[in-house]
């Protein structure tokens, strides 16, 4: 790896330590004055490495200098004695130790509070997923309105919210309840998934952009899912969709970075290893009572890596999962990928019934998604006018030029 990749690396899996590791120590509330100290470092790390070549152990090397431009901000403020006393107490009196703790398990432990400090549920969902992505990620505001498809004064509203509610309402990571857990739980899982979804849905934007977010997405969630707090079935079930889609992301585009539907990926790229992964955390899943949303996205993939063909798809286990899925948590939108899987398992005709007795919303009905759809049944159906006539509103509210020209292959009768 070379010392620009190593730095960009660092960027992204050290930030999020960092500001973790000292957030616990001087509180949250001073998040901000933590987050310019880690900037800081990194600035220096990418000058002084680039230069003078790699310290003996990057990581210890950008600890103390993040600890040291605390100090300093710190310092600058006279109102912080107090802090500053306990600080230097509680981590400068251990720089020397600084290698082995960052190497603990006390620094997954630092990035887990972090995570439902950041979730926490007063705070607006779509500023957890900016919160998250910038204190735990390593995201810069611009990077963050890239992978969003937001403006950037959007990102930083969302961000500056977060923030606010932090430092109006103070709390030490290390004082959460187990009550205070298993409430943000929830929110925390939404986010993860989100984060991921982002990554892996999104049909816009660099796909080395794109799979970042899921390999970050997949990091939060394993930190999760390996520490007594986070070891629940719902955990096991996100964490086995992320590896179950991931593994087959890479057969996604063609050559030319066009997009493939699932008939036309090759499936001899789809990783296995990562498909056992998701299996396992799919089988870790299956305990209890309680049936999630993730549950079944993860039984939807898994019906998807397992089929050799897909013709030999188990329709029949998709539909059910769908089915679970419409009742576990109803959306307009799970009824649309039902109807999907009808049409494939008895035919066109099962499919385009469904979508004809439902009444969709709004943002459904003007989306080409609906349109898609809709104009494939009845094109395979034969009506040819009303397919005619939805193959253009797809077509004319299709994203971007490769989705336009998925839709082209798949409306026209392409495979």
């Amino acid at each position: 790896m070379t010392t620009p990749q190593l730095v960009e690396h660092f960027f992204r899996h050290e930030y999020g330590r960092l500001v973790a590791i000292l957030s616990r120590r001087v509180g949250v509330e001073h998040l901000e004055a933590v987050e310019d100290a880690v900037q800081s470092a990194l600035v220096k790390a990418l000058d002084s490495w680039t230069t003078g070549g790699l310290p003996d152990n990057p990581s210890a090397w950008l600890f103390r200098v993040v600890q040291n431009d605390l100090l300093g901000q710190l310092r600058q403020k006279t109102n912080r004695t107090r802090l500053l006393e306990q600080y230097q107490n509680d981590v400068i009196g251990t720089a020397e130790a600084a290698p082995a703790f960052l190497m603990s398990s006390e620094v997954q432990d630092d990035l887990l509070r972090m995570l439902f400090v950041s979730c926490d549920t007063a705070i607006p969902v779509e500023s957890q997923l900016v919160f998250t992505l910038k204190t735990l990620c390593g995201f810069g505001t611009r990077e963050i309105a890239l992978r969003l498809f937001i403006s950037e004064a959007n990102a930083y509203k969302r961000l500056s919210r977060a923030r606010k509610h932090l430092r109006e309402n103070p709390l030490r990571i290390d004082q959460l309840t187990g009550d205070e857990h298993a409430e943000r739980l929830p929110a925390i899982l939404k986010v993860l998934y989100l984060l991921f979804t982002e990554g892996y849905l999104s049909f816009e934007g660099d796909s080395a952009i794109r799979l970042e977010l899921c390999d970050e997405a997949i990091r939060l969630t394993t930190i999760l899912a390996e520490h007594p707090v986070g070891q629940t079935p719902e955990t096991s079930a996100l964490l086995a969709l992320m590896h179950l889609h991931v593994a087959r992301i890479t057969s996604r585009q063609n050559a030319s970075g066009g997009l493939l539907l699932l008939e036309e990926q090759d499936r001899s790229l789809w990783d296995q290893q990562r498909i056992k992964l998701g299996l396992d955390c799919l089988a870790r899943s299956a305990t209890g009572n309680h049936f999630s949303r993730y549950h079944a996205e993860a039984g939807i993939a898994a019906e998807h890596c397992l089929a050799p063909t897909f013709e030999q798809t188990r329709w029949d286990k998709v539909v059910e999962c769908y089915r679970l899925l419409e009742l576990t948590e109803p959306s307009a939108i799970h009824t649309l990928n039902r109807a999907v899987a009808v049409a494939e398992l008895q035919s066109p005709e099962a499919g385009l019934a469904i979508l004809n007795d439902c009444q969709p919303p709004t943002w459904l009905v003007g989306s080409y998604l609906w349109a898609a759809v809709m104009g494939d049944l009845h094109r395979r159906c034969e009506n040819h006018s009303e397919a005619a006539r939805f193959r253009e509103s797809a077509l004319k509210l299709a994203p971007t030029k490769a989705v336009k020209e998925l839709l082209c292959r798949r409306l026209d009768g392409g495979s």
